[in-house]
């Protein structure tokens, strides 16, 4: 590109232009929404403009970190990506790092999900910037989230100190008209300076390295750049004023104009909320005898500010101390801060809520059916991913975080041997993207210490969830250079797993009884572990052919009502027919699947053709 043009672009593809518009030349990222459409977008934009990037999904946030984190050190730009939990996952590299410091501008994007919409938290990764002792960028727009990202990674730069972008839901999937410019990479000159004392500390240059970083917290928090900005210049006479960051400070001047306080109330945003600007701090302390902060989702600001007679937030009690702050909650805050008439009552009628499930035709679906028909009794680990919606066929019991199912299920395993004669039976669930992430340790760990239980690795060749991003089996991106696959196999293998079975879910009566020996060899005197991998694609993935025909499908008069292919496999293309007192298929969403033939337990469905 050679001149500007305007887009309507999500706030993750705006991130992504920023990234490339700015020079970093290594941008790794493991999926996780709400953070995905960045590196997506990034392989879009290095296809079509042929970019010198190394742009990779990483196995994990960690792995990801640590590739984009050795870029910076040679002098270059590089930019990770993740959702808040997956920083969790990078925090070893993250604490570390800021000691190191780094060369080149490092961005480290954590995409925060107040709420949570899709997330097992709804931590706010402000606190782990808090936590590593580094500078923190809150974006109040995807506009906003673009223009940041070159003055952060110039900070990046200036003081050698990695640096936080962190957007919110809100931020990354809203849509807004941006202008995009020219893409160039000008020339760096890579150079590893050989500093063993830095990058190579030991625990005593670690307390150096740690004293410096403290020195540069303290430039930090009285860089004339990164103070808090008026919004509104005009504002005079009051007592009080509002900082606020991030999308919460949108919803803020768009909910005190409608209020008539705009020109009233004096409003702060916080464009870096850790370190908050010290000569700021202490001059609103000064002029102002109230302040609300208003920042999702933990008291970052607030905390960070004295005299607590004056401040009001979430540690006040003012704001709720959980969930995300929605325009109408805003209103309602500011209405009481400021004494205004409350909120006329809400004549809004809702819909019910329909409870999420598993696309029609999903071929995990057939493997919970069959776990469930193979197992009945059995304690059901899961993991994280859209399998997770086991819990609706009663096939998962718990989900902790990613690789925490085959670890709970050692521990499962081990209480009950310590006195239980009749232990129950343990069966596990975990994507094939989840396994390649977090789970190969824990199976490790299990088969090292003996532990018994049928795993079942769901794989479906893909990382469905966050929209079909390639797996280590699958292999990287089209067009990688030196593109390598690995066999989920061999590594369960490589693992110590001595039975380790193939077989696809549709076929549901061969692999209920596939389940079912893996479970006598899980009890066997001489068994352990076993692994059954349920191998079937994701239909959500157009990038792979499905060459089933497509099976047409009829309810036959035989159907009683009796609701059990709704009860326990809970397909969206079986409906009840509370008129009739029985269940039609709709065949604008059935796939043809077909494995509700072996369903029902009168046999009411069958086949009445096919597309091929």
């Amino acid at each position: 590109m050679t001149d500007l043009t305007r887009r309507i672009l999500m706030g993750n593809e705006a991130i992504a232009w920023a990234l490339a518009q700015s020079g970093c030349t290594v941008v790794t990222s493991y999926p996780g929404t709400p953070a995905s459409e960045i590196v997506d977008t990034l392989l879009r934009l290095q296809r079509e403009h042929k970019l010198p990037m190394h742009v990779e999904w990483s196995v994990n946030e960690k792995v990801a970190f640590e590739v984009a984190l050795a870029n910076s050190y040679l002098g270059a730009r590089s930019a990770v990506a993740m959702k808040q939990v997956g920083l969790n996952v990078a925090s070893d590299p993250l604490m570390s790092s800021a000691y190191t410091g780094v060369k080149g501008g490092f961005l480290v994007i954590a995409a925060d999900d107040p709420g949570p919409h899709s997330s097992q938290t709804e931590q706010d990764s402000r606190f782990m910037a808090m936590f590593a002792k580094i500078p923190v960028f809150d974006p109040s727009s995807p506009r906003q989230a673009m223009q940041m990202v070159e003055p952060a990674l110039k900070l990046s730069e200036e003081y050698e100190i990695p640096v936080m972008l962190r957007p919110t839901t809100r931020i990354c999937h809203s849509r807004q008209d941006i202008e995009v410019g020219k893409i160039s990479f000008p020339p760096r000159e890579l150079c590893f300076l050989k500093e063993p004392g830095r990058w190579a500390a030991t625990p005593r240059f670690r307390f150096l390295l740690h004293q410096k970083l403290n020195d540069k917290l303290d430039k930090l928090a009285v860089e004339p750049s990164l103070a808090p900005v008026l919004l509104n210049p005009e504002a005079e006479g009051s007592d009080a004023c509002v900082l606020s960051s991030g999308v919460a400070l949108a919803n803020v001047q768009e909910i005190m104009e409608d209020l008539g306080l705009y020109d009233q109330v004096p409003i702060y945003q916080v464009i870096v909320p850790y370190p908050l600007h010290f000569l700021f701090a202490e001059t609103i302390l000064h002029e102002f005898k109230r302040i609300l902060v208003v920042e999702e989702t933990y008291p970052v600001i607030e905390l960070q500010l004295r005299h607590r007679d004056k401040v009001y937030g979430r540690l006040s009690k003012t704001i709720p101390n959980a969930g995300e702050l929605e325009p109408q909650l805003v209103e309602t805050l500011l209405r009481g801060f400021f004494h205004l008439p409350p909120l006329p009552p809400s004549t809004t009628i809702t819909a019910a809520e329909k409870r999420p499930t598993l696309c029609p035709g999903c071929p995990h679906r057939a493997a919970f059916f069959a776990l469930k028909r193979a197992m009945p009794k059995a304690i059901f680990p899961s993991d994280i991913g859209c399998y997770t919606l086991g819990l609706n066929l009663g096939a998962v019991d718990t989900v902790l975080c990613m690789g925490a199912s085959i670890s709970q299920a050692a521990g499962f395993y081990h209480s009950h041997q310590l006195g239980c004669e009749d232990s129950p039976p343990l069966a596990v669930t975990i994507g094939d993207s989840t396994f390649f992430h977090a789970g190969i340790p824990a199976l490790l760990n299990s088969v090292t210490h003996g532990a018994r239980f049928v795993l079942l690795i769901l794989d479906n060749g893909t990382t469905a969830m966050t929209g079909c991003q390639p797996t280590p089996e699958s292999g990287p991106e089209p067009g990688s250079a030196n593109a390598v696959t690995v066999s989920l196999e061999e590594i369960v293998r490589g693992c110590g797993v001595r039975f380790v079975r193939t077989a696809d879910p549709y076929n549901l009566g061969d692999f209920i009884e596939l389940i079912r020996e893996a479970h006598a060899y899980s009890q066997a005197e001489q068994g352990g572990i076993s692994v059954v991998i349920s191998r079937h694609p994701c239909l959500m993935d157009r990038s792979v052919p499905h060459l089933l025909p497509r099976k047409k499908l009829a309810v036959t008069g035989d159907c009683q009502g009796c609701r059990y292919c709704l009860d326990h496999f809970e397909c969206p293309a079986l409906l009840y027919d509370d008129q009739e007192e029985r269940v039609h298929i709709d065949h604008v969403l059935c796939v043809g699947c077909g494995v509700c033939l072996d369903v029902c337990p009168r046999g009411a469905i069958e086949e009445v053709g096919s597309d091929g």
